[in-house]
């Protein structure tokens, strides 16, 4: 190839080998996204020690963990149009910054119901940019066939770590210290934020839709040093123009719409599923009989099943990219089938067998969704996809801890946690399988829509 050719970044980057530049931002993405996923569960922790002390009933009880996913959710939605139009970098360094200040301020100053709420929701709008563009980020730079897997290692081991490192200071720390050792323990995300600001890149493949040639050229020789003479003096095309501020139209142009909907409604049951068992488990396994350490101990025994579940799920999805919605059912129909069986069967192997297999398959198979999402959307808008697809999941994940407390209040058990929570498993799982072959092997468009520009 000549020197003064046009390269396809989007080719480029599909033929990398993963190599050493790869892994580290690999790494990086998985550090934040750990504490991520730390800062998402561990109000789940909070509310053994805070109900009577704050005199809550169970539907209040529910809402310090929904609290932060309001922010959560607020952010997710809003985000992707300033990572779309400004960058990946600048906004996650916003994210890091938000969460960092808040996760402390929490520590120190929350003391009541509402002055907890209320720092939750403030870290929750750094929360909301920090998973879904640490998503966008590694969609855009992993090579094309091994997108899921890559994800798998540089997103949701992060998120599961967070979860099950979040479970361990529940169980270890918290009896010592008090549950604002939770938050103390979170705010070393702080040297982690100075680390981002010297080390993370902007997109490669948002430099190329920007024409930031310079830059680009120098990250891609480092994602692919035996291009590097070429890289030299080449330009990139991108195939896609700047982005309009109405990404969120594109996202419901008729070429979109059925995939973006049916993400969107999945998304929400499965978040309600997830989000309602993570935050009420502990406790409910504490009404079934279990020990402290040992309720507490399922919330991360739950993180740890759900990377192996998404890793699984990964490998079958990278094989067959069309069969990927049929895969995501499977999983959410079989981990809401075993979490109906709670209701049926108690004791603590039994307990035990559950736990693992939810968050093997329903948080699992919701780490693949996410990469599926922003697969499915050009550059332009993808960071706008995968926050709008988290941003209403987030509406399910608010109202999850919520009405699962409101059922325990109206029914004085745990029985009707389980049918709620297995009953979205399963009607989400049947609504992601109904998208045909043509719509989940749909590649991302190189141009915004017409119709949303």
């Amino acid at each position: 190839m000549s020197f003064s050719s046009e390269l396809d970044v989007h080719e480029e980057l599909s033929g990398a080998t993963v190599g050493r530049s790869h892994r580290i931002l690999g790494v990086l993405i998985t550090l934040i996204t750990m504490f991520d996923g730390y800062d998402t569960f561990n109000p789940a922790y909070v509310i053994h020690y805070v109900m009577q002390p704050w005199g809550l009933v169970p539907s209040q009880a529910g809402l310090l963990v929904s609290s932060g996913l309001i922010g959560f959710l607020v952010a997710a939605v809003c985000h992707g149009m300033i990572a779309d139009r400004f960058g990946r970098r600048g906004t996650m360094l916003a994210g890091l910054w938000i969460v960092n200040v808040f996760t402390l301020l929490t520590a120190v100053f929350a003391s009541s119901f509402l002055s907890f709420c209320a720092l939750r929701f403030m870290t929750g709008l750094g929360l909301g940019v920090l998973l879904p563009l640490g998503t966008t980020y590694i969609n855009e730079l992993a090579p094309q066939r091994v997108s899921n897997k890559f994800s798998l290692w540089g997103v949701t081991l992060g998120w599961s770590l967070g979860g099950v490192f979040a479970g361990l200071v529940g169980v270890f720390l918290t009896p010592l210290y008090g549950w604002q050792i939770l938050y103390y323990v979170g705010a070393l995300s702080i040297p982690l934020t100075f680390v981002v600001h010297a080390v993370l890149p902007e997109s490669p493949k948002f430099l190329a839709a920007r024409g930031r040639f310079d830059e680009l050229r120098a990250l891609m020789t480092k994602l692919r040093p035996e291009r590097g003479a070429a890289y030299q003096t080449a330009s990139f095309r991108s195939g896609e123009q700047a982005a309009s501020w109405n990404t969120i139209g594109a996202l419901l142009t008729p070429r979109y719409r059925r995939v973006s909907l049916t993400i969107w409604f999945t998304a929400f049951l499965t978040l309600f599923a997830i989000f309602g068992l993570t935050g009420w488990i502990p406790t409910v396994m504490i009404k079934r009989g279990e020990t402290f350490a040992a309720s507490f101990g399922f919330g991360a025994l739950m993180q740890a099943t759900s990377f192996i579940g998404g890793l699984a799920l990964a490998t079958l999805a990278d094989r067959n990219l069309g069969l990927a919605p049929r895969y995501l059912g499977t999983w959410w129909i079989l981990g809401g089938i075993a979490v109906l069986a709670l209701v049926f069967v108690s004791g603590h192997g039994f307990n035990l067998a559950i736990v693992a297999v939810a968050g093997f398959c329903i948080i699992g198979a919701q780490h693949v969704l996410n990469n599926f999402t922003a697969g499915s959307y050009a550059t332009d808008f993808r960071a706008s996809g995968v926050g709008m697809e988290l941003g209403v999941g987030r509406v399910g994940a608010i109202l999850g801890p919520y009405v699962i407390g409101l059922l325990q209040q109206a029914t004085g058990g745990p029985d009707a946690v389980f049918w709620a929570i297995g009953g979205a498993a399963i009607v989400g799982g049947l609504t992601i399988g109904s998208l045909g072959l043509r719509d989940a092997a749909m590649p991302a468009a190189n141009t915004i829509p017409a119709e949303a520009q």
